[in-house]
């Protein structure tokens, strides 16, 4: 049982990391990464569940990571929507310089 979650979760992560290291808009990105922390977080919850010691740990650095992970993607929408209205584009090639 507990290799069906984390086979879940590799290929969650797989996708994720496919997609953060393919894709060029930065929104895709940012859903990519959000997808591995997913993966992340099944793994934690799986573990917690079918670990050598079954405890409440992982479920709640589960939920910790949730948290960070809302306000990680708050925070980087913030940044595209000052990006875009700068520069006028979600393409990640575009953003090699600092100021312009």
């Amino acid at each position: 049982m507990l290799s069906s979650y984390l086979t879940m979760a590799a290929i969650l992560f797989c996708i994720g990391l496919y997609g953060a290291l393919v894709k060029r808009n930065a929104v895709i990105i940012l859903l990519s990464i959000e997808l591995m922390l997913n993966a992340v977080n099944l793994n934690l919850v799986a573990f917690s569940k079918y670990g050598v010691v079954p405890s409440l740990t992982g479920q709640m650095f589960t939920l910790f990571s949730i948290a960070v992970a809302a306000a990680e993607a708050a925070v980087g929408i913030a940044v595209l929507i000052a990006l875009f209205r700068a520069r006028g584009t979600v393409n990640a090639d575009e953003y090699d310089e600092m100021r312009r």
